[in-house]
């Protein structure tokens, strides 16, 4: 990942690693004595690999196997190995979008996407979302383009006529209601309103009113 811009970079990784470790304590039946006995080496793995072979960053087809073979050349057994993939699989936004969510996803898959959808939104999901649309040479507002609505999972990956602060109202404010946890619907509350705030003042400023 050295080569993404740091919207995408190992911080983000470690960032998300430790928020699924806190959110997995939080959450009852996953950090009880009773429950599976690998299931926080499924939550570690699973956040610190989520965004190896992220189509944004897709440089090489070879690329979306890389988690795979470093799994098997870990020896990790087998299924704990494709509840790993399973998570990773399901976590994007447009998976959700094209209603690919189902039943099927390991308990863990909750917080390791809570946790990865936490630092998309708050203090940290602005900066990200500023330094990823600058990567793009993405306009950073024109009230001339309005958000789009109604989004189908084809629509989000084309990013034609797409502003910065629109990808506020396309996803990340839409986050806070998505939170699969207990614990990151608690954490979402702070971030989101942080946000709001902040697009508030971005607003009254862009027009001149602040």
């Amino acid at each position: 990942m050295k080569d993404n811009d740091a919207s995408h970079d190992a911080a983000h990784v470690w960032r998300v690693r430790d928020l699924a470790l806190s959110l997995a304590r939080e959450e009852q039946g996953l950090s009880l004595p009773s429950s599976n006995s690998n299931t926080m080496q499924i939550v570690e793995l699973a956040a610190l690999l989520h965004d190896i072979g992220d189509y944004k960053y897709l440089r090489d087809p070879s690329e979306e196997k890389i988690v795979e073979n470093f799994l098997d050349e870990e020896g990790i057994e087998e299924s704990t190995k494709m509840k790993i993939l399973r998570i990773i699989k399901g976590m994007g936004f447009k998976d959700e979008l094209a209603g690919s969510a189902n039943n099927d996803l390991p308990p863990e898959f909750g917080v390791v996407q809570d946790a990865d959808r936490l630092d998309a939104i708050g203090a940290i999901g602005i900066a990200r979302c500023f330094t990823f649309g600058g990567s793009r040479n993405r306009v950073l507002h024109d009230p001339n383009i309005q958000p789009r609505s109604d989004l189908s999972k084809e629509k989000y990956m084309k990013k034609d006529e797409q502003t910065t602060v629109n990808h506020f109202h396309e996803k990340l404010l839409q986050l806070k209601s998505l939170m699969k946890t207990k614990a990151g619907q608690k954490r979402a509350e702070r971030r989101h309103k942080f946000m709001e705030e902040f697009l508030v003042e971005f607003y009254e400023e862009w027009d001149g009113r602040a």
